[in-house]
């Protein structure tokens, strides 16, 4: 009896060990999530509004730019559902074709701030003598008044992009690179931060100690390890880059007049809020929810990648 009693607690304790789930930094993360249900319905709305400015123009078979002068101004029905704008053209059509433009902008601007500012954090965190010049040039760009200058640097390389690459990819790549140029520097921030924390642990010291060089370092210890902070920031910053490009449309800056984005509808039809409301109206309630969806997913992502709410 005592042999067999001996012999089964270590088969027990095996047996458990085997059947615990491993976890992981994502897998936690994605639990932590989950149980925040505000990001949980931003996740879901922002799916919701990707999948219909893709698939919408696939199943609601309209063109955007088709003009009708006896429908013109014809309130929200079954045959419109967002009703139409003062030249007869479809609301729904329209804010389904803008929203992918205005949803492109705000991912491609991301893509260039997330790299700008990682790789000026990351050398500044981690290079001790690039650290003062980077950070002063950061604060420098911090203090400029963006919207104005984005108006200057619209004004002065509208014309040339437009004749270089055509009206539409003329003026996509120009409001995309100003956004991303002008948006890089809160994340340059968060990055060198976490890089000067980073740096000091064992794991690095240990790499520098054997002769890895710095840039290995950089780009192979330092760099997975702020991959959560660096998420965090892109999904902020896409919601930051469709307010802007809705802005700067709304201002007359941005895509040609015949060009459709959820910014230039509400700059197309502003005069019409009082007779027309749902001219305004539908676009405006699509950038409030994407950007509200963003944000909603941007703070659980946050509270989710923090390990101080590990449980």
């Amino acid at each position: 009896m005592s042999i067999s009693a001996g012999t089964a607690t270590p088969n027990v304790e095996l047996g458990t060990a085997v059947k615990r789930k491993h976890r992981t930094l994502w897998g936690d993360a994605w639990v932590q999530f989950r149980r925040n249900r505000l990001a949980v319905l931003g996740l879901f709305l922002l799916i919701l509004i990707v999948l219909g400015v893709l698939l919408g123009p696939f199943i609601y078979r309209v063109d955007p730019k088709e003009i009708n002068i006896l429908d013109a101004s014809v309130p929200p029905s079954l045959e419109h559902p967002f009703g139409t704008d003062d030249l007869g053209r479809d609301m729904l059509a329209r804010c389904i074709y803008g929203g992918r433009i205005s949803l492109s902008v705000g991912v491609v601007a991301m893509l260039i701030a997330m790299i700008v500012g990682t790789a000026i954090g990351l050398f500044a965190g981690y290079i001790s003598r690039l650290d003062n010049i980077l950070m002063r040039f950061t604060d420098m760009m911090l203090t400029l008044p963006q919207i104005p200058l984005l108006l200057v640097a619209m004004s002065l390389f509208r014309d040339p992009l437009r004749m270089r690459f055509g009206l539409e990819m003329g003026a996509f790549v120009m409001v995309v690179t100003i956004i991303g140029v002008f948006g890089w520097m809160p994340t340059a921030r968060m990055v060198r931060g976490s890089v000067l924390s980073l740096k000091q642990k064992e794991f690095v010291e240990a790499a520098v100690n054997v002769g890895v060089r710095n840039n290995s370092i950089m780009w192979r210890h330092i760099l997975p390890n702020i991959m959560a902070i660096i998420i965090v920031a892109a999904t902020l910053s896409v919601a930051s880059a469709i307010l802007t490009e809705s802005t700067l449309s709304f201002l007359g800056l941005g895509f040609p007049p015949d060009v459709p984005t959820w910014g230039s509808l509400l700059y197309e039809n502003r005069n019409y809020m009082v007779k027309s409301p749902w001219m305004v109206m539908f676009p405006g309630i699509l950038i409030s929810l994407t950007i509200l969806a963003i944000n909603f997913m941007g703070d659980g992502l946050r509270d989710a990648l923090d390990p101080r709410q590990r449980q």
